[in-house]
C-alpha cells in the first residue's frame, strides 16, 4: 500500500506543523529536540541524536541517517519454512488483538495460503465471539471452545487440526490481562509449552500488538512480556490516532525487536509491512522541503 505508512503519521505530522509551521531546508537543535519530542520520542533518545549531530544548522539528510540508525540494532528472527506455520498473537487487551488477527489471516489469504486461527483467549467470552465473527467474515476455520475453558488446550487442538487439514498458516489468540502478571506469564508459557508437544518448534513466531496511541509507555509493557515469553516481532496498531508516531523510534531503539507491521482503520486490508524508510521519510516529510537533485 503506497503511502499507508505516511498516511497512519499524519497526526505526527499535524503536531509536529506547531513547531515548524512552514516546512524548511534547514532547523536549529532547539527546533529538532522539540520536533523529537513533540512526536513522543523518549527524551534519552533524543539527547543521544542531539549529542551525535554535531553541526548547529540540521539538513534533511544528516538527520535522516540518523533517525535510520535507530533501527540498526534489530534483529529479526530466522524462521524456517514450516506447515503449519504457527503464530502466537500476544498483547494487552484493547491493544487491537483479534482485528490484527483478522488482518494477518488476510493477507495470508491474499497470498494464496490456507489460514486456521485459534481462540486461545478464553478468559473473556467477547474475544471469542469476535474472532468467531472474523473467521466467519474471512471464511476460515478457526477452533473456538467456550469462556473458562483451558486456553492450551485450544492451542493444542487448533494446531493438530491444522496439520491433519494441510493448512499453512495458523494464528493462535491469547489473553491479554489476568488477575495478576503472574497469572498472565504462567498461561503463556504453558501455551507455549503445550504448542511445541503439538508441533515441535511451535510457535515458530510470537507477535506482540502494540497500541500506537499509548506511546512510549508500550515500552515497558513490551519488556514485560518478552521477559514472559519471548517476543520474535512487533506489530504496531492505531498509529493513525495518535500524534506519538516518534514513539516508534524509541520502541525499536530500546527493545531491538523488529516492527513487522503497522495497522490502522478495522478494515482486513488494513494492515502494512513496517518500512524504515518510508517511516522516517513521513516524518521528515513533516519538516522539510523536498530537496532538489545534487543538494546534500
Amino acid at each position: 500500500m503506497i503511502g499507508f505508512i505516511k498516511k497512519s503519521l499524519q497526526k505526527t505530522a499535524d503536531a509536529i506543523k506547531s513547531i515548524v509551521p512552514e516546512k524548511k531546508e534547514s532547523i536549529s537543535k532547539d527546533e529538532l529536540e522539540e520536533i523529537l519530542l513533540e512526536a513522543d520520542v523518549e527524551y534519552d533518545l533524543v539527547e543521544e541524536i542531539l549529542d551525535s549531530i554535531k553541526s548547529k544548522s540540521i539538513k534533511r539528510d544528516k538527520l535522516r541517517q540518523k533517525l535510520l540508525e535507530c533501527f540498526s540494532d534489530v534483529e529479526k528472527k530466522d524462521t524456517t519454512p514450516q506447515k503449519p506455520f504457527v503464530e502466537l498473537i500476544i498483547g494487552v487487551n484493547g491493544a487491537g488483538k483479534t482485528t490484527t488477527i483478522a488482518k494477518l489471516a488476510n493477507r495470508y489469504k491474499d497470498s494464496g495460503k490456507t489460514v486456521m486461527l485459534g481462540a486461545a483467549d478464553t478468559f473473556r467470552a467477547a474475544a471469542i465471539e469476535q474472532l468467531s465473527r472474523w473467521a466467519e467474515i474471512l471464511d476460515v476455520p478457526i477452533v473456538a471452545t467456550k469462556q473458562g475453558h483451558d486456553p492450551s488446550a485450544v492451542a493444542f487442538d487448533t494446531i493438530s487440526s491444522a496439520k491433519a487439514k494441510g493448512i499453512d498458516n495458523v494464528i493462535i489468540d491469547t489473553a491479554g490481562r489476568l488477575h495478576n502478571q503472574t497469572n498472565l506469564s504462567n498461561e503463556l508459557k504453558k501455551i507455549k509449552r503445550i504448542c511445541q508437544k503439538a508441533l515441535d518448534g511451535a510457535p515458530h513466531r510470537t507477535l506482540l500488538i502494540l497500541d500506537g496511541t499509548q506511546g512510549n509507555s508500550a515500552i515497558a509493557q513490551a519488556k514485560a512480556f518478552d521477559e514472559m515469553i519471548g517476543v520474535d516481532g512487533i506489530i504496531i496498531t492505531k498509529l493513525d490516532g495518535t500524534a506519538k508516531g516518534g514513539s516508534v523510534f524509541s520502541i525499536a531503539k530500546s527493545l531491538k525487536l523488529p516492527i513487522l507491521f503497522i495497522g490502522t482503520g478495522e478494515k482486513p486490508e488494513n494492515l502494512a509491512e513496517f518500512d524504515k524508510e518510508e517511516f522516517v521519510d513521513g516524518i521528515l516529510d513533516a519538516v522539510f522541503v523536498e530537496e532538489k537533485d545534487g543538494e546534500n
